[in-house]
């Protein structure tokens, strides 16, 4: 496990991560969200021990991460700009990565080389930006370490390429309980691969919880009343996120689980009463607006 406790972060004055905290399980796919000049980034960059924290402390697995030898042969970090060796090929990278870890597959690397269609033996700097992002998945994924930090992993890459990149990491997962974190800018590219969120704004955390636990807790629904006076009585038994109106349509996101609000309107006499599916966009932005940020320019940019 990942544990972040009261990280503080300045550059030059400006805070770029301010007394954050947060847990990360074994076993899962955290997903860091928010604009550029989150935080993500910089957060990433100390769990990986690239640069130390002002304050506040950051453990894997209960050791100290920042100039610990031992701890950073658990995890491979994919940055967003990505760097290899000048003038290699996949293959020199290989080797070179074989040498840091113990448990680096060279059998998979060539497997999955193949699978992407990457020739090992074309030098890298004639590869698109995608293959690079591909080839760095590969890579960390070969050297088998307990934990993936990947940072904006899924930008550039093609949808059909992005989708086998989360399927690689996927099995991974399944195979020999890999850790994962990722960062991006969309909510999107993550959705059907995470089961944490947290939402980083200005430094700071606006959200943190578990996939499922935002799905079962909001609900959408819509609602036509027989009466329409039998609305006031709903609402104030509901805990109401948004409300839109339209004619005789409410259409409700509320805070609470599918039985609860099946109990509050068996005594109500409804034209329609329906739950709908509910995004997580959607759930990010009732949970956010509620406290006055504009959750939609946080989580597309």
């Amino acid at each position: 496990m990942i544990d972040i406790t009261d990280v503080y972060k300045t550059y030059e004055g400006s805070p770029a991560v301010s007394n954050l905290s947060l847990h990360m399980k074994g076993g899962e796919v955290f997903g860091l969200l928010g604009t550029n000049g989150a935080g993500k980034t910089t957060l990433l960059r100390m769990i990986a021990g690239i640069i130390k924290a002002d304050s506040g402390s950051i453990t894997i697995d209960g050791l100290p991460v920042y100039d610990n030898p031992v701890v950073k042969e658990k995890f491979f970090f994919i940055p967003d700009e990505l760097y290899f060796l000048p003038h290699s090929r996949g293959r020199d990278m290989a080797r070179h990565y074989a040498g840091i870890y113990p448990d680096f597959s060279t059998e998979e690397f060539n497997t999955m080389m193949e699978r992407f269609g990457l020739d090992p033996a074309r030098r890298i700097n004639s590869f698109s930006k995608g293959m690079k992002k591909q080839l760095a998945v590969v890579l960390g994924l070969s050297s088998h370490t307990r934990y993936l930090l990947c940072d904006e992993t899924f930008d550039g890459l093609d949808p059909v390429m992005r989708q086998a990149t989360k399927s690689l990491i996927a099995v991974a997962m399944e195979e020999r309980s890999l850790t994962t974190v990722m960062t991006s800018h969309n909510l999107r590219e993550l959705e059907d691969v995470c089961d944490h969120v947290g939402l980083l704004h200005k430094g700071g955390v606006l959200l943190s919880k578990d996939i499922e636990d935002l799905k079962i807790g909001v609900q959408k629904l819509q609602v036509v009343y027989a009466d329409e006076d039998d609305s006031y009585n709903a609402e104030e038994r509901m805990s109401i996120l948004d409300h839109k109106r339209q004619g005789r349509l409410h259409v409700y996101v509320a805070r609470q689980t599918p039985d609860e609000l099946d109990e509050i309107f068996d005594d109500i006499d409804t034209v329609l009463y329906e739950i709908l599916p509910l995004t997580l966009e959607e759930i990010f932005i009732s949970e956010t607006e509620v406290v006055g940020y504009d959750i939609q320019k946080i989580i597309n940019g």
